[in-house]
């Protein structure tokens, strides 16, 4: 029987020991921590939200090549994968529609991760956790797995899923990324990607908990990115899915060095140029307060007109032309002031990784090393909020437990 050997019991490594073990192969899940899974049990507040409802490829971020990106997220088409967990994992999912999210009908991250866990071992795979695996090399025609205080973890196949360097407090450190380095993989940069944005001196400092949907603009020397979503004010800066979303154009330009730094700029309703200009001409009485606060919370209304440098008493009939258009530009086109970003403390996952062209997209087998396969957050590509990083898991890990069984 062909022994397969699956490094990390997160998302994409409990996917690929579920694929390895129904497909026959004696199959061996290490994980460093006491239990495994722990940012699916942090993901969605809580409440794991484990795939999209509908699926645009396009929105993936990678250096590498798009068009494999393509094949190995479509390796595995949605419909099948909601089927899965519905049939096989025991887990009914719920669309939370306004989001166009999927989530357990529990609203429970830990049914998500222990369910995994549970099918896992009903197909035959063994789980050791508490394994901190230290080195990964060839021995014959087979692969040998160092481990910490334990003797090495002989197998015909190793399928590394150890995540990337997002959220270290849940066990994840990067070592894979060293152990693939040392293999001699090509590493894109990696950096912290869909984390909150620090703006240490803004006009919005007084608005932390306020929030509404916005669309964001975030544009540097190399790239540009734009979202659409929930916005939340913080104590230091801002979060919510669309400042994640384009996180990564900050994150980037920041590590370039770029001169001038990216610029974030922010439609701060679903109003566009001609419907607040409309909204901005003489109305009985009505100030420019009344006019901003009708679309606006309140706060942040008055912060917006500061900024415009516009009296907020001033009678719309009064206002001139010039203050007309400050106000339109600050409504539609906004900047957004930063200093910084989160980091990988409060990012979501890792961007960077493993080049694509590096990997058997069919297989996920490594094509400087056979016989290794790679999966999840060590390989270069991300989704924005909303499913599409578990998707990445989840197909990622099936394929790889299905190659390192079949080739």
């Amino acid at each position: 029987m062909r022994r397969v050997v699956v490094i990390g019991a997160g998302a994409a490594g409990t996917m690929a020991a579920i694929f390895a073990a129904t497909a026959g192969a004696e199959t061996v899940l290490l994980e460093r921590t006491s239990d495994g899974g722990r940012k699916i049990l942090i993901s969605g507040g809580g409440r794991c939200n484990v795939l999209p409802s509908e699926l645009d490829v396009s929105r993936y971020v990678t250096d590498s090549s798009p068009n494999t990106l393509r094949k190995i997220v479509r390796s595995w088409p949605l419909a099948e994968q909601i089927a899965f967990f519905e049939r096989e994992v025991g887990l009914p999912l719920v669309e939370e529609t306004e989001s166009r999210k999927l989530f357990p009908a529990s609203h429970k991250a830990r049914d998500v991760r222990d369910g995994l866990l549970a099918l896992a071992r009903r197909r035959g795979a063994t789980i050791l956790t508490e394994t901190n695996v230290t080195d990964v090399s060839r021995n014959g025609t087979g692969w040998s797995v160092a481990c910490t205080g334990a003797p090495a973890v002989e197998a015909d196949a190793v399928i590394i899923a150890t995540g990337g360097l997002s959220v270290p407090m849940t066990g994840s450190d990067g070592t894979g990324l060293r152990l693939l380095e040392r293999l001699g993989h090509t590493i894109h940069t990696t950096y912290a990607a869909l984390t909150p944005l620090v703006a240490s001196s803004s006009p919005f400092v007084s608005l932390s908990g306020v929030s509404l949907p916005v669309t964001l603009t975030a544009t540097s020397r190399a790239r540009t990115a734009t979202a659409t979503g929930g916005f939340l004010f913080t104590h230091i800066g801002y979060s919510g899915p669309s400042v994640l979303d384009v996180s990564h154009v900050i994150v980037r330009s920041r590590a370039e060095r770029d001169d001038p730094p990216a610029r974030v700029t922010v439609r701060w309703t679903p109003l566009g140029e001609e419907e607040w200009s409309e909204r901005l001409k003489p109305r009985g009485t009505r100030t420019v307060m009344g006019a901003l606060r009708a679309e606006l919370p309140d706060r942040l209304a008055a912060a917006l007109i500061s900024a415009a440098s516009v009296s907020p008493d001033r009678v719309l009939s009064e206002l001139q032309r010039d203050e007309r258009l400050r106000l339109v530009e600050m409504l539609v086109r906004g900047p957004l002031p930063w200093t910084s970003d989160e980091g990988y403390k409060k990012a979501e996952v890792t961007g960077g990784g493993v080049s694509l062209a590096e990997i058997d997209p069919r297989t996920m087998e490594s094509r400087r090393c056979p016989g290794l396969y790679l999966c999840g957050e060590v390989l270069d590509a991300f989704g924005p909020i909303g499913g599409y990083n578990f998707l990445w898991a989840w197909a990622t890990g099936r394929a790889a437990g299905l190659g390192a069984v079949r080739s």
